[in-house]
């Protein structure tokens, strides 16, 4: 079954080794490791207290090498909901010790076994009821539910006060634990006594909806593929009662769906998504040719008005040896629900719905992306973008594929993202910045509206901003965008200069701030010349002028000069500039340095 992979977490180059040997055991998790004491990690981090606290928030278990007490005190202020937590483990930097601290709903035991196993160690497991029987009955494994978690505190007690057990239902992580069961009743007893008569506790393995009740932990086995057909125009609320209804006819319980199944064509529809977030299930897809063969016959048993496509998919998707057990339809709605001999990992089976996020990773590093930015890089299939920006992107983990292109070639760029995402890709397309300004959002949603491919309609589409080079050239000044402010690429390539011209002196007349992207490249090298002379003719020679380069990156400057002095010479292609309004000033600091910023009122008498 899959699961998150965990955030391994290093303060010193020392730790690494310790590091590498858990992620080998852990196909997908990263390495994250501290600036300046770390090298060879998968990201760098600049702040060990908010990176835990960002994992721990989306739920990233965490393997820390270092010490408990830290993790502890780190972490002690979010604690609030333990089955909320994901694992969290120290391990000591020399691998001797493996310390689960959080978690235990989540695996954390089971977890700490597998590390200590790869590192020739026992784990520091304290857990009573792990210890004794070999299980987590709170935290059964991926494909199982637990109906009644309040109830297992108790049972666990009375298990570890000598109560015997037995087991209804068939499943390997019970049968090979240490659970004290009951004798089984002898052979030739009569029907009423067959069944363990010693026990005073009982665990149920059952994909039927029960009431559970103090004695007996109820665990839902993820085996019910729940197959829907014909969902257009079907209001969402009325596709989950129908759903809720196909479950009370089947006597299954909700917490036994493996996931919901559709054909492609379905991929957006309301409807589906409403089920899938109501049910808290997935959904995957299938192409019509993908499905199995299925005699429509079998099918008027429940149903004499059927479509034999629900019944397809619902048993393709369960798999071999499954077996139909519920179809109805209504109001051209179709159902069907199939079980599978065990549970299912859902990932596996079909297609995803198409994700693209168009993220922008800020002016330089891991240190300027948001926690959005970063998730959405964690969990993408593949990254798409220009070189230079993937670079700055990270490093992939195991699994993740990366598409470069060349920076001119922004549509092309969005549709291949749009294509791979269609066939049920997670994409990442890569800005620096923010990608919706002078950069791919726009990309993307153009090549929709004038390429649009009917697979695209589906695609699950989202746009994560990002700090964009005017923010932090202003931040590593002070506040020049402190009042009314716009924006100008000096690129001619999508447009004409002379809009360029009328725009730079329409700004230069209403005393706006005004940031310049694309000052100036190889081939474009008289245009910031001229926007210069556009600015002269209204703004003062004593204007402020900020030029900021490689913002966020090494060798970054940030450099202040008036109107007067500014030379296109003093940019380039990584340089982003800001020419002030009339109010704009500059406030000399004690060792030589200054200020910029924007005051926010604006005093017309002193410009008149």
């Amino acid at each position: 079954m899959n699961r998150v992979s965990p955030a391994i977490v290093i303060l010193g180059q020392n730790s690494l080794p310790i590091a590498q040997k858990i992620s080998a055991v852990f196909p997908g998790s990263l390495i994250y490791g501290l600036t300046d004491r770390t090298t060879d990690v998968d990201i760098n981090f600049i702040n060990f207290g908010e990176t835990l606290r960002e994992l721990f928030a989306t739920e990233t278990p965490i393997i820390a090498i270092c010490a408990a007490g830290i993790l502890i005190r780190t972490l002690a202020p979010l604690l609030s909901d333990k089955r909320a937590e994901p694992p969290v483990l120290a391990v000591a930097e020399d691998g001797s010790a493996v310390v689960p601290l959080l978690g235990g709903l989540h695996g954390v035991n089971d977890l700490a076994r597998e590390i200590a196993k790869a590192l020739g160690v026992e784990p520091a497991i304290t857990t009573t009821g792990d210890i004794r029987f070999r299980t987590a009955l709170l935290s059964p494994p991926q494909g199982y539910y637990l109906a009644n978690p309040e109830d297992a505190k108790t049972f666990i007690s009375n298990l570890l006060a000598g109560a015997k057990v037995r087991i209804e239902g068939a499943a390997n992580w019970l049968s090979e634990s240490n659970l004290p069961l009951a004798q089984p009743a002898p052979t030739g007893a009569a029907p009423t006594e067959r069944i363990a008569p010693d026990a005073q506790l009982t665990i149920r393995i059952t994909e039927k909806a029960q009431a559970p009740t103090p004695d007996c932990l109820v665990y839902h086995p993820k085996i019910a593929t729940f197959a829907l057909a014909q969902l257009s125009n079907i209001e969402p609320e009325i596709a989950i009662l129908f759903v809720q209804q196909a479950l009370g006819k089947s006597g299954l319980a909700r917490d036994s769906i493996a996931g919901f199944f559709a054909l492609k064509h379905e991929m957006g529809n309301p409807a589906l998504e409403a089920i899938a977030h109501f049910f808290k299930a997935p959904v995957r897809f299938f192409n019509l040719p993908e499905l199995v063969e299925f005699d429509s016959a079998k099918l008027i048993q429940y149903n004499a008005n059927f479509d034999v496509t629900a019944a397809q998919i619902a048993l393709t998707a369960a798999g071999e040896n499954s077996q139909l057990v519920e179809y109805d339809r209504a109001n051209q709605l179709s159902c069907a629900i199939a079980l599978a001999p065990e549970p299912l990992d859902v990932s596996a089976i079909g297609v995803s719905r198409g994700q693209l996020a168009i993220v922008g990773t800020g002016p330089g590093g891991a240190a300027w992306m948001s926690p959005e930015v970063k998730e959405i890089l964690r969990e993408a299939t593949d990254w798409v973008g220009y070189k230079f920006y993937l670079d700055l992107a990270g490093t992939l983990r195991e699994g993740q594929q990366r598409h470069d292109s060349d920076n001119r070639e922004e549509i092309d760029r969005a549709r291949f993202a749009l294509d791979l995402a269609a066939s049920g890709k997670s994409v990442a397309v890569v800005s620096s910045g923010d990608p919706g300004i002078f950069a791919m959002a726009a990309a993307v949603f153009e090549a929709i509206e004038f390429d649009g491919k009917p697979e695209w309609d589906g695609i699950d589409i989202r746009v994560a901003p990002g700090i964009s080079a005017m923010q932090a050239a202003a931040a590593a000044i002070g506040a020049p965008l402190g009042h009314d402010f716009c924006v100008i690429s000096l690129s001619d390539i999508l447009k004409p200069w002379e809009v360029i011209e009328g725009r730079i002196a329409a700004a230069a007349t209403a005393d706006l701030v005004i940031a310049f992207y694309n000052p100036i490249s190889k081939q474009r090298t008289w245009q910031l010349s001229r926007a210069i002379e556009i600015l002269l003719q209204v703004r003062s020679i004593e204007t402020p002028v900020i030029l900021g380069r490689n913002l966020g990156r090494i060798g970054q400057s940030v450099r202040v000069c008036t109107l007067g002095e500014f030379r296109p010479e003093d940019a380039d292609m990584r340089t982003l500039v800001i020419v002030g309004s009339s109010q704009t000033r500059i406030i000399p600091r004690k060792y030589g340095d200054v200020w910029v910023y924007t005051p926010r009122r604006y005093s017309v008498s002193e410009i008149n």
